[in-house]
């Protein structure tokens, strides 16, 4: 039995079970193949049989396809045949790297926030640290959402730019961890998106602004609550917050009706003092604009719109003029009455809202604003033009001619001019900390413009921009002091510089059936209103070019938006 089992191939097992499922049946030839290890192959081999195509990258070298291609790999990462290396796009990050954007905590969050908001959506930085969750889960969206809201409404009403109000709304929302949130603001209207990630849709709230008042010590009080949310010095949770945005609204203004009668009629002689009145001049003017204001009050408690709030406060100066007119004095001039009642009419406040939006970009918003700042100019023109009218009418001798150059009373009217800016400030509900420093700016505002139109014989247009521009770079350092909104330190102050004088002629000139002159003189008047904004604009980001903004590493400037030029 041994002897028999002799070579290795009587060794073999000639049984079914030895043999593997893909051996090859009895009697089949099979093509002789290279060994292993020169065919190297991989899911991404092209069949045998299929050729790439002319031109484009070489296929799978090895196979019995792969031709003269036979010792070219292919992989996942090979180009696609319409990649040109020469024209490539950067899809990988360059050798001296991406810029990180750092914003800094000694900046305050409203120059934080503006940069963040003119910058592309992919390279704002990632969300602050979040330190003010109720619980582990990370914040409510939908009550974050309605308090954002709740406190741009707070600050739209009160009289700040759209600028201002989308980056406090995106400070709040930041500060809360809700970091992909998209404010927007128009007039009546804001509205905020979170979308929490890329597959979840979007959490989208609006809340509409029904009703406007000028508050200022409001304004402030609001400020400084956004700048607790977002220190991180300060714990601020949602219903601390919610709690003192209650208190906020709740709260009295701080001066009571007859003081501010009383300002109005204080601004009114003052700026009739500052076109040449005297005295008498001063106690009529005050007392017409005293007069005008309880009857708007009286108005809006009756539920009239401001437009003809506007009309009724215009009547009695206008008519404390005329009468005089028709006194025949010779020691009163009647032009010095109308043109104070006008000062504490003509909407400073609105005018450098609507143009400030123009030229930041929101347009919509300007426009609403623009369009409300005609419609009480119009109402203040019907006022005073159904007066001078019946004046005219009853042989009332008004002078057209009349010119307001009051050069040799200088300290009289800084005086006049920081009564005027003081009166302005009370008007607008400001905080008592703030009038002293309002008032000291529209002095200065005035010593330029006098400096400059009286004695340097420039043109007032000119002289006006250039004083806006001051009180809006004072303004703007103020501010940054206090950490609050600048408008409180701005909008009173520019109440020297405000066309009375150009209102009145124009209005007396439609009057007397001297169109001509009278449209020239509303020229001006437009002119020098344009003139306050820009001015005060222009001054205001003059400010922020010599400040440290916040930015890229290396002290990339603040951006501005790219905007087209015509083709």
């Amino acid at each position: 039995m041994v002897a028999e089992s002799g070579g290795p191939e009587d060794q073999k097992p000639q049984s079914d079970e030895a043999r593997s499922a893909f051996a090859p049946p009895a009697g089949t030839s099979q093509p002789q193949s290279p060994p292993e290890e020169d065919h190297p192959t991989s899911e991404f081999a092209l069949p045998t049989g299929v050729h790439p195509e002319a031109g484009g990258p070489q296929g799978s070298g090895g196979g019995s396809g792969g031709g003269s291609n036979a010792e070219t790999l292919s992989s996942a990462f090979t180009p696609p045949s319409t990649y040109n290396a020469q024209q490539a796009p950067p899809a990988f990050t360059p050798a001296q790297g991406i810029p990180m954007v750092r914003l800094t905590k000694e900046a305050p969050w409203q120059d934080r926030m503006r940069t963040m908001l003119r910058m592309p959506v992919t390279e704002r930085p990632a969300t602050e640290a979040i330190q003010r969750t109720d619980d582990d889960t990370g914040p409510a969206v939908p009550r974050v959402l309605d308090l954002t809201l709740r406190i741009g409404e707070l600050l739209l009403a009160g009289g700040e730019g759209a600028e201002d109000v989308e980056a406090a709304m995106f400070a709040v929302t930041r500060s809360y961890g809700l970091d992909r949130s998209e404010p927007t603001v128009t007039f009546t209207l804001l509205s905020i998106s979170h979308q929490p990630s890329l597959v979840d849709d979007p959490v989208t709230a609006s809340r509409t602004v029904r009703r406007r008042g000028t508050d200022y010590t409001r304004l402030a009080a609001v400020f400084r609550l956004v700048d607790d949310i977002t220190s991180e010095d300060t714990e601020v949770s949602l219903e601390e917050a919610y709690r003192r945005l209650a208190e906020i609204r709740r709260n009295r203004h701080p001066y009571p009706g007859w003081v501010l009668t009383a300002a109005a009629g204080l601004l009114a002689g003052s700026a009739s003092v500052l076109v040449g009145g005297g005295v008498l001049v001063f106690i009529v003017a005050a007392a017409g604009a005293m007069l005008g204001d309880r009857l708007a009050w009286l108005c809006a408690g009756r539920g009239l719109p401001e437009f003809y709030q506007f009309t009724v406060a215009a009547m009695p100066p206008a008519a404390m003029g005329v009468a005089l007119t028709l006194t025949h004095s010779t020691d009163i001039r009647p032009s010095a009455v109308i043109t104070g009642g006008l000062f504490a009419l003509l909407p400073g406040r609105a005018l450098v809202a609507g143009v400030q939006d123009g030229l930041t970009g929101y347009y919509i918003t300007a426009s609403a604003r623009l369009l409300e700042v005609m419609y009480f100019f119009i109402g203040i023109v019907a006022g005073v033009l159904i007066v001078l009218y019946l004046g005219v009418q009853l042989g009332a001798q008004l002078n057209p001619e009349a010119q307001f150059v009051p050069n040799d009373r200088p300290v009289l009217q800084i005086l006049a001019s920081m009564a005027l800016s003081l009166a302005f400030a009370v008007l607008l509900q400001q905080e008592r900390s703030t009038v002293l420093a309002v008032t000291l700016n529209g002095g200065v505002a005035w010593i330029v413009f006098g400096a400059m139109a009286r004695t340097g014989d420039i043109s007032p247009v000119a002289a006006t921009a250039v004083a806006a521009g001051l009180v809006g770079l004072f303004g703007q350092l103020f501010s940054r002091y206090r950490y609050t909104s600048s408008l409180p330190f701005i909008t009173a102050a520019i109440g020297p510089l405000l066309p009375g004088s150009a209102t009145y002629f124009g209005l007396l000139g439609v009057a007397q059936n001297e169109v001509t002159r009278g449209l020239t003189s509303l020229s001006t008047a437009v002119a020098t209103a344009l003139a306050i904004a820009i001015g005060v604009n222009l001054g205001s980001e003059i400010s922020r070019l010599f400040m440290r903004v916040p930015g890229a590493v290396g002290g990339a400037s603040r951006r501005a938006a790219k905007r087209t030029r015509g083709f």
